[in-house]
Formats: C-alpha cells, structure tokens, sequence
C-alpha cells in the first residue's frame, strides 16, 4: 500500500470512528424522520436501574442510529448495494423492476376469526344491512413478480377464506378478480401499500352495484394530478430510489353533487371541514392524507345528493381514497376507523341510523389486525 492510500484510509478511519460521532452528537435532533414516516428516538435518561436492565445502553444505542449524522445517505446507499448485488428483499420490502411489494405478515388466525366473529355479531346487533370489503394489495395481485423461492401469502385464498366464514347476515364483496383483470393499470402505487384513485375506483363501481346503486361513468370524471412525487410507507422501509415515484390523483364530477360538510372527530375533540380533499398534505412526504386529512376516530360527510340514503364505512385507510366516489350516491356517509374507538361504536354513531354498513379493509391489515373486534361491542 502506497503512503497516500495509507493517510486516505486513515483518515477515513478517523473520520468514522471519531469525528462522525462527535457531529452527531452535537448536531441540532429532529424527532420526527420524514423520509421514513416516523419518530426518532429520543436521548433516554440515565438511571441506576436503566443501566442495571441494560435498558439504558439499548436505548442509548437506538438514540445514536437514529441521530447519527448522514444517516439517511448511509440507508440509501446500502439499499442501493444490496439491490447492485442482487438482494431483491430489504426490510420487509421485495424490490421488483417496476415496483415495491410488500413482504406479507404471516395471518394471525387467532385474531382472523375474531374479527370475522365480531363483524357477524355486529350483523347480529343491528337492522341494517352489512357488507363486508376485503381489498388484495399489490403484493396479492403481482405475486409473480417476486422471486418464486420468496415465501409470500396467496391473498386470493386467503379473502376467500374470511368469507366464507361471514354469517348469512354479511353479504361478501369479492373485488379480486376487478383488480386482478385490472393489474396493467394504475390500480397500486409504486412506492406505497394503497391502491391508487384509480384503483379505488375500479373497486367502487364493483363494490356499488352490489350495494344496489349506480355507478358513475369513469367518463363524467376529470382527473387531477395533484402530485407526481409521492414516495409512501414501503419507499419509508426500505429508502431505495430506484423506482419511479408515483401520482397522487383527485378525482371531480363537477355536474354530480358535491360536499356540504364534514363533522370530525379524533376521539377526544371534534373539528369541521369544508372538503373531504385535505390539500395541505400534498406538500409533506405523508401525501395520501390528502383523502380524509389523518386517520382518526369519526367523519360525517353530508353531500347534496337528492336522495336520503345514509351509509356507514367502517375502515382502514384504504377506504379514504375509495369513500370520496360514495359522495355521489349517498346524501350521508359516516367513517369510523376502529384504531381509535376507545369503547364502542355508539360513541359516534348508532349503526341502525344508517341504511347500509360497509366494512372495508385491506388483506394485509385484517390479517394481523386486534382493533376490528371492537365492532362486536
């Protein structure tokens, strides 16, 4: 080894061991990482016990990754490596040509059938009609574009097997072979685990006809494109750039009805709106919020509908790109995200008020998911 490449790898040595260190100890802390949608660590409390437990060195050690200076950088290039060497798995994200997937969770059968008895108790408890939406991602409709040695869920049996568990009191909305048919569209986005506007569409003008109403033509509708640089939660995992950033679209029929309010409630407080499109999100790395603002407890949206039909969505987050296009059928629309209803169901609304209740949630969410079960109370 020649002198300099001596005193260049000694100073890549110092540089890594010491000074990168001390900057990322002095630097100014964020608490919040934008790029991967969540909270930093925060620099934990010394204590005798702390140390004791080993707590504090764990803590300590979590509180450096995250703060550590550049670490972002160091994130985007190692994804980069790894995908240069042929890893085609990174942080529970398969990285295709054209796509991120996700790496399925295993189905917790356990909490499975007690969402699906909870959701035929709720059939049980109440008069109204239930139906029950149970959406495949991206990784149920494009399995064939991972490797075939990948260990993955097949979603189409899976949503077949929550149905037909339901009582003849739930009427099963089965939009696999809608999206599937559909799959060389722009039914998903590229970056993150939602379907697209697009995608809710072609979902909703299925899902409608078999709630017993029309769908509006895709014709009568104009398109948006209200972002072309939205990188959501599988970007946030893995931080690999090697995929196209995707469009955030809103959908408007300007000769249909239209939003006359929007009551909302977080669980602790309530607040209104004039619109059910939350435009200030477009501008932060969170951009499909910009449906139905952030995920909370309730939202009543009246629309001027003449007709005097009232339906109740319970969800996840898939339902917000899907429950703007129900704006044109129903004069009144309720959304309750079970996450954040502490008690009950009546808290907000009495499900017997309502013509119709739709449960509508992705595969992937409902295989793992603990809160559905509060429907059952």
């Amino acid at each position: 080894m020649s002198n300099s490449q001596k005193i260049k790898t000694a100073a890549m040595f110092i540089l890594v061991i010491f000074i990168l260190p001390i900057l990322s100890m002095c630097s100014k802390k964020k608490t919040f990482s934008e790029a991967e949608n969540r909270s930093l660590a925060e620099k934990p409390e010394i204590s005798l016990s702390a140390v004791k437990d080993k707590s504090y060195m764990n803590d300590l050690e979590a509180y450096i990754s995250d703060h550590f200076t550049g670490r972002l950088s160091w994130i985007k290039m190692k994804s980069f490596t790894e995908r240069m060497s042929g890893k085609d798995e990174i942080n529970g994200v398969y990285i295709t040509d054209e796509r991120l997937i996700e790496k399925l969770p295993e189905p917790d059968k356990e909490e499975v059938e007690k969402s699906v008895e909870a959701i035929n108790h709720f059939a049980e408890l109440y008069d109204t009609k239930v139906y029950f939406l149970l959406a495949p991602t991206s990784a149920g409709i494009y399995r064939d574009k991972i490797s075939k040695l990948a260990s993955q869920e097949d979603q189409k049996s899976f949503i077949g097997s929550v149905y037909s568990r339901l009582s003849e009191n739930v009427t099963p909305i089965d939009v696999y072979d809608t999206m599937y048919s559909a799959r060389d569209k722009y039914i998903y986005y590229r970056n993150d685990h939602h379907w697209t506007s697009l995608g809710a569409y072609k979902a909703y003008a299925y899902a409608i006809e078999k709630l017993g109403l029309r769908a509006v033509d895709y014709s009568k509708y104009s398109v948006e494109h209200a972002s072309s640089d939205f990188k959501g939660t599988f970007y946030s995992k893995c931080l690999y750039n090697g995929i196209k950033p995707d469009v955030i679209d809103i959908y408007s029929y300007d000769e249909g009805s239209h939003v006359t309010g929007v009551n909302m409630n977080d669980g602790t407080k309530e607040s209104h709106a004039g619109d059910i499109y939350f435009r200030e999100y477009l501008k932060t790395n969170d951009k499909y919020c910009v449906f139905l603002g952030r995920n909370q407890a309730y939202m009543n949206i009246k629309t001027n509908v003449r007709n005097d039909k009232k339906i109740l969505v319970i969800k996840d987050s898939y339902a917000n790109s899907f429950v703007p296009f129900l704006t044109q059928n129903y004069s009144e629309i309720s959304v309750i995200d079970l996450r954040y209803v502490k008690n009950s169901i009546k808290d907000f609304a009495n499900p017997n008020d309502y013509d119709q209740v739709l449960f509508l949630y992705n595969a992937s969410t409902f295989s793992t998911d603990q809160n559905v079960k509060v429907a059952g109370f």
